[in-house]
């Protein structure tokens, strides 16, 4: 007997919903990419992502994409910074998914390397504020000799950016440090110390809100206070925590 066309293609439906249905194996979900260990400085990892993504692009790209899916707020500030941001969610992330916050430290990077990638990692997720803590690794020498000028116009390259997108600014002194473990660098403490008035100036100059973390973790004379860094210069969760208080007041004044 000869079946038409249409009873064919009827039947192959019928087949295809009385199936069995086959399980298929789902992706595995992506790690948080503050948990990614970086690569070695000096190993051939390390060495090919300097060549291949300085800025380190990649870090936060897939990430991005689940964040900007969230509502607004539940990303309503993005924190931009190096290690010392990075460190804060891995110690705290509570803190962060309590306030709606997003965490967008990079380990060792240094302001142009922020500046690189702010529309991605920043203004991508259209924010309602940026807190930005950075210059640490420019004092530090990360990315070559440092150079004052340069870190201020990067500072300022970034809020312009923010301004345009109407993203409210809160610029962050960074913490104190008598010593870089990982490099040695001369009168780390006075080039601080310079950096963090500027900022304030700064910030004073053109109405942002100001974050002052010197006074709760500098122990008078430049240096961390002891119990508030595991290494003279990232924070502990003590370190953190004494932060925090801080920083929910200049995010609600940022955002009033």
């Amino acid at each position: 007997m000869e079946l038409s066309r249409r009873t064919v293609l009827s039947g192959s439906v019928v087949a295809g919903l009385t199936a069995p249905s086959v399980a298929r194996p789902q992706p595995a979900a992506a790690p948080p990419p503050w948990t990614i260990p970086a690569a070695a400085p000096g190993s051939s990892a390390d060495e090919l992502r300097i060549h291949t993504d300085w800025a380190q692009l990649g870090q936060y790209r897939q990430d991005n994409v689940r964040v900007g899916q969230l509502p607004a707020a539940d990303r309503r500030v993005v924190f931009m910074g190096d290690s010392l941001t990075r460190g804060w969610i891995v110690f705290h992330p509570e803190f962060f998914a309590a306030n709606g916050f997003v965490d967008r430290g990079i380990s060792g990077q240094t302001t142009p390397q922020m500046l690189v990638r702010f529309r991605q990692d920043v203004i991508s997720l259209a924010p309602a504020a940026v807190h930005i803590m950075a210059g640490t690794n420019d004092v530090a020498e990360n990315t070559g000799p440092f150079d004052p000028e340069a870190t201020k116009n990067n500072l300022m390259s970034m809020v312009e950016l923010a301004r345009m997108h109407r993203i409210r600014i809160i610029l962050a002194a960074i913490p104190p440090a008598a010593a870089f473990p990982w490099r040695s660098v001369a009168e780390p403490v006075e080039k601080i110390r310079a950096l963090n008035a500027w900022i304030a100036a700064y910030a004073k100059l053109n109405s942002f809100a100001f974050a002052d973390y010197t006074s709760l973790l500098d122990d008078g004379t430049g240096a961390m206070r002891p119990g508030l860094s595991y290494d003279g210069v990232h924070p502990t969760k003590a370190g953190y925590e004494a932060m925090e208080q801080a920083a929910l007041r200049v995010v609600a004044a940022a955002l009033a």
